[in-house]
């Protein structure tokens, strides 16, 4: 059985609600952080090996050491809520059902980093949720939580929901503080970062909803305690949004020391694939990171069990491997297409690109319809090395990562499924068929497929 922290309390009628969040130990790590000083809190949250849950995995500890500090100057928290990754959705579970956790966790973060004013920036198809949020932020105000003078310390916080429009591009953090001041979500050039010029032009962190949660367990535990949690730089807990053709989708948090295959056919976790059917593929961290084939996500290019931990799906590199990121585990059976599965993901980022930058305005509209010229039975071989080509000219030349997220899909499609590519080039008449497994759900000789 996995431990919980974050998800401990989340199965009790009302936990919502601040009494009930409460009498669950709520606001402990509140009462314990203002006793402490500042400069102590980061400490605590760099021993934990915390990384940030939205996807990069940086250090959190040590983006907060990053923060600029000049006399006189504001500094600002800005939660990032815009969780428009497809195939997530652990942060909405946690801002519905645990939104006490969130204020809790961004109180202790805001106090660490000498922050008086703190948004939570929500994407704008979370319609109903900036609603639950408000009414926690009220109630931790009217007891004592938020305000002025928080708990006579003399500590003042206010915490404001921000909705966005509905941007992708705005889970970026520049391009989300562009919106938050009114502007068009375009992300800026960096440098200046935002621990030195975000928000207003003053020093500003941006953290993921699941990233401040998780201060909440590591100031009650203690960051040594958090750290024993999980595997080597893998520390704590993680939530995973698992969905797709698995019996038990939903949110679930594990403690990175179990393997994949545990994690899809335990009856704790996805429960398996429904119907009897064989795993051909999985997207681990959500559509930007690249998609391995059955053989190559069970195990590693060295025949060893790979896990559910940032090292060990990122081992073998792209070549063989792929990443964590924000934990959107997509699972692909046997009678899924590849070929339509990526262009769906090129539809998605050519749709979401702000075409600030040419590489990623005119190339991921270009590779989504190249994809959907092979998906309709029309495409040649050449279109294939077309789109390696495109990819590779977008990745790395953007000025934020979504050029490098609408890359990595399509690289990795073809790097894994050259020859279901070419299938469908070269039958077109079968196009209403499936290629199926070919040789990717049952484990083969990984050295020659690696060739």
């Amino acid at each position: 059985m996995s431990k919980k922290l974050l998800l401990k309390d989340a199965h009790i009628e009302g936990i919502r609600y601040f009494d009930v969040y409460r009498k669950q130990g709520g606001y402990e790590a509140v009462e314990k952080a203002l006793k402490m000083t500042p400069d102590a809190i980061v400490e605590e949250v760099k021993t934990s090996g915390l990384r940030g849950r939205g996807g990069a995995g940086f250090p959190t500890g040590m983006k907060w050491s990053f923060l600029a500090k000049p006399e006189g100057v504001p500094r600002y928290l800005v939660v990032n809520a815009d969780e428009s990754e497809p195939g997530t959705f652990k942060d909405r579970y946690l801002m519905e059902f645990l939104p006490h956790l969130l204020i809790e966790g961004m109180i202790v973060s805001s106090f660490a980093l000498g922050a008086n004013t703190s948004y939570i920036y929500i994407r704008g198809e979370y319609s109903w949720i900036p609603d639950i949020l408000e009414e926690a932020i009220e109630e931790a105000k009217k007891n004592g939580f938020l305000g002025k003078n928080i708990l006579g310390t003399g500590y003042d916080l206010e915490i404001y929901v921000q909705r966005g429009a509905g941007a992708y591009i705005c889970g970026e953090e520049t391009a989300l503080l562009e919106s938050l001041e009114g502007k068009r979500g375009n992300p800026r050039l960096k440098p200046p970062f935002p621990a030195v010029k975000g928000l207003w032009e003053s020093p500003t962190v941006v953290n993921n909803v699941e990233t401040i949660a998780a201060v909440v367990p590591i100031i009650n535990i203690t960051g040594a305690e958090y750290a024993k949690i999980g595997v080597g730089r893998s520390t704590g807990t993680k939530l995973i949004s698992a969905c797709g053709n698995i019996n038990k989708p939903g949110v679930y948090e594990i403690d990175m020391t179990i393997t994949v295959e545990e994690f899809i056919y335990s009856d704790e976790y996805c429960g398996g694939i429904p119907n009897g059917k064989k795993l051909k593929a999985c997207i681990p961290g959500g559509s930007s990171v690249p998609i391995l084939p059955a053989n190559l996500l069970l195990k590693t290019i060295n025949g060893e069990p790979r896990y559910m931990n940032y090292e060990s799906l990122s081992d073998g590199g792209f070549a063989t491997g792929t990443m964590m990121g924000s934990g959107g585990f997509e699972v692909l059976d046997e009678d899924q297409c590849i070929v339509e599965h990526t262009m769906t993901l090129a539809r998605f980022y050519a749709h979401e690109s702000c075409g600030q930058c040419t590489p990623c305005r005119e190339g991921t509209p270009w590779m989504y319809k190249i994809l959907k010229k092979i998906e309709s039975g029309e495409g040649t071989l050449a279109d294939i090395d077309l789109l390696w080509d495109i990819q590779r000219k977008i990745e790395g030349n953007t000025i934020c990562p979504l050029g490098d997220a609408a890359a990595w899909p399509v690289a990795a499609a073809i790097r894994h499924f050259r020859d279901e590519f070419e299938w469908h080039i070269n039958n077109p008449e079968a196009l209403t068929k499936n290629y199926g497994l070919a040789n990717y759900a049952d484990p083969i000789p990984v050295a020659a497929k690696a060739e």
